[in-house]
């Protein structure tokens, strides 16, 4: 049986962006802020997601940038917008880290490793990773999380959970933000 924990204002929520937060464009990028389109319901997941943690911080790879399909510019216009919704809808982003570098590139920030959510922490200093909640929708972010002790939610609407469950850095499987805000934000908070 699992440890049973409360979430409350001293736990930190990170997100992944593409696929968690906004639809992933099969086989491109999200290159301008009008290919961003957020999934439905995360906007008020993302309200829900507020009222409950102490910190909310997307950590995103974004290698388009390294492979000079889209500046960092462009990457940062769409993170202005896609916080301007979130918070238009009654949420809050603390702070979006993304790694623009290639998976070759051997960098030191790219997910699975660890860069972002230290630097997240020297910003934050009250961020606990064994009080932080990792989503994300493929195994490079669930192995993130659990490098660092954070809790793992797999959230994808595409993937057989029955063959993931199982996987060790797994620890919850969600359809998307909204499944994971009614099962981890009920009224006792605790999971």
């Amino acid at each position: 049986m699992k440890e049973k924990h409360f979430i409350n204002k001293s736990w930190t929520l990170f997100l992944d962006r593409d696929g968690v937060i906004n639809q992933r464009p099969t086989g491109d990028y999200v290159r301008k802020v009008d290919d961003f389109i957020f999934q439905d319901g995360v906007l008020q997941a993302m309200a829900h997601f507020r009222r409950a943690f102490g910190r909310v911080v997307v950590v995103t790879n974004q290698q388009g940038v390294g492979k000079n399909l889209m500046t960092t510019a462009q990457v940062f216009d769409i993170h202005l917008a896609m916080h301007a919704q979130i918070r238009r809808s009654g949420g809050l982003l603390d702070a979006v880290y993304f790694c623009p570098h290639l998976a070759s590139d051997g960098c030191d920030c790219r997910k699975p490793k660890s860069g972002m959510a230290l630097q997240a922490q020297k910003n934050f200093p009250e961020i606990d990773f064994q009080k932080s909640v990792m989503a994300g929708d493929t195994i490079s972010d669930m192995v993130f999380g659990k490098t660092l002790g954070m809790t793992t939610v797999f959230i994808n609407s595409n993937q057989d959970f029955k063959t993931l469950a199982d996987y060790s850095a797994i620890d919850f499987c969600c359809e998307n933000l909204s499944e994971m805000a009614v099962i981890f934000i009920e009224e006792s908070s605790e999971f």
